[in-house]
């Protein structure tokens, strides 16, 4: 997998966690410093911690769906990016302007909340971890560029939280374009198998 598509890949991944963090920031109230290193460090870590999971679990099963793991890799990131779409869809059509479930666990940031919202945010990139197994794709530097790269769009998702009204909106495009991004990386993957020609 070339350097651009782990990037891709990753901030896909972190779409989830950067719309908390932003419903984090218009919660709280006073921000400090160590908001932005416990959501930086918790989502960073679980979306590094998961592709590994993932990724180990993808090399015990790996030999036994050989002759179809492009299809179980597109079959998974469909998955996942549909997931993502069809959630920012409802968010569209249900919640208007009232604050989803996820925005309203997101006004504290102790460390109990945080972890459930971790865990819950990265459960995608387990998958995603499983699919670069099936592919053999070695999971080290993506794993570490999806972990460092989440940190960082959580940070910084956390600072603009502080700044943007509308937080509803923006948490709603980047699950539409999170969601989008996955499928293309999967569509990516048939292709480079030669499913296309």
């Amino acid at each position: 997998m070339s350097l651009l598509a782990v990037i891709l890949l990753a901030v896909a991944l972190s779409l989830d966690a950067f719309a908390v963090a932003v419903a984090s920031g218009c919660a709280l109230r006073p921000i400090r410093r160590e908001h932005y290193a416990r959501i930086g460090g918790a989502f960073g870590f679980f979306q590094f911690f998961m592709p590994v999971l993932g990724w180990l679990l993808g090399q015990s099963v790996h030999r036994y769906i050989a002759a179809w793991d492009h299809w179980v890799a597109f079959a998974l990131l469909a998955w996942v990016g549909g997931n993502m779409l069809r959630g920012a869809w409802k968010d569209f059509h249900h919640h208007g302007g009232e604050a989803a479930p996820m925005e309203n666990a997101a006004a504290s940031l102790s460390w109990g909340t945080l972890l459930v919202l971790a865990v819950a945010t990265s459960i995608d990139a387990l998958a995603v971890g499983l699919t670069l197994a099936m592919t053999d794709t070695p999971i080290l530097r993506p794993a570490v560029i999806i972990g460092l790269t989440c940190a960082a769009i959580s940070a910084a998702g956390l600072h603009l939280g502080r700044v943007l009204a509308g937080m509803a909106v923006l948490q709603r495009w980047a699950g539409l374009a999170g969601g989008l991004a996955l499928l293309a990386i999967g569509f990516r993957v048939l292709w480079q198998d030669g499913v296309f020609g």
